[in-house]
């Protein structure tokens, strides 16, 4: 009876977000970020496409480019542990030519998370990103679950570097000038586990938040998906152009423009 009675309320809450207008849906929002005091924001690919970067999965995303150069390796390859190690000059190759963002700029989406944390309203942004966007837009508590490419460190010495190190640096792998070994992105590559502290930190906020705002994600990755559902606070608003899993759960769904949406949020 138990799983019964989740899914008709989960075709419940569907009916009910089907019969509201897109105004009646950001009075609604309005209304529970007013009411709310803990709330948190876990964000994918989707957060940043509105500055320009492309997502992973989507027809114009980043898997689906026809690139002779690397037409014969799977895109998940690419971005693996295992490529690293047995292929880094097509690793590094790779990562200059498709995620260097240190140019890219903050969207809406970036800027009005940064005020809502600014007023006191947003706890922290849970990001799957790793563009350091967010930090361009003024946000403070940012937990990377999958690292930055604006830092990279040594293998073995594990001497940090900046932004520009590996971008920058005249070698098809980048090597430690304090040791000579691989320099590495600060990532969380395919087949790696996810980093702390920020994961913990990531689940102590959702533990504490009272209402949950995911956007710009499918939740298809596991790292999100299994972030998502350790959250049991009060409010779940989702907002993502494409289908979101447990959207049946959710309080409000918009299928928009994460940065329109949340532009219309009164601070």
């Amino acid at each position: 009876m138990g799983m019964l009675s989740e899914f008709r309320e989960q075709r419940k809450r569907e009916r009910y977000q089907k019969s509201l207008t897109e105004e009646q849906k950001i009075e609604m929002l309005n209304r529970i970020v007013e009411e709310t005091s803990n709330i948190v924001f876990l964000g994918g690919a989707g957060v940043s496409t509105e500055s320009g970067i492309p997502d992973f999965r989507s027809k114009d995303g980043l898997y689906r480019k026809n690139d002779k150069k690397f037409a014969r390796y799977r895109p998940e390859y690419l971005l693996s542990d295992q490529c690293l190690h047995r292929e880094p000059e097509v690793f590094f190759a790779y990562f200059r030519k498709n995620l260097d963002a240190r140019n890219v700029l903050p969207n809406a989406a970036h800027m009005k998370l940064a005020e809502m944390e600014a007023h006191g309203k947003l706890d922290g942004v849970i990001t799957q990103n790793i563009d350091g966007l967010h930090q361009k837009a003024g946000s403070r508590n940012v937990q990377e679950i999958h690292g930055s490419a604006l830092r990279s460190y040594c293998v073995s010495c594990r001497k940090q570097y900046g932004p520009d190190f590996i971008f920058e640096s005249a070698d098809a792998v980048p090597k430690c000038p304090a040791c000579g070994r691989m320099v590495r992105p600060d990532v969380t590559l395919y087949g790696e586990i996810l980093p702390e502290p920020a994961y913990g930190n990531a689940i102590r906020l959702l533990q504490n938040a009272d209402c949950l705002i995911i956007g710009g994600t499918s939740l298809e990755v596991g790292s999100a998906a299994g972030l998502a559902h350790t959250y049991h606070g009060k409010h779940l608003v989702i907002i993502n152009k494409g289908k979101t899993r447990m959207e049946g759960k959710a309080d409000l769904v918009f299928h928009d423009s994460i940065g329109k949406v949340l532009s219309r949020i009164r601070l």
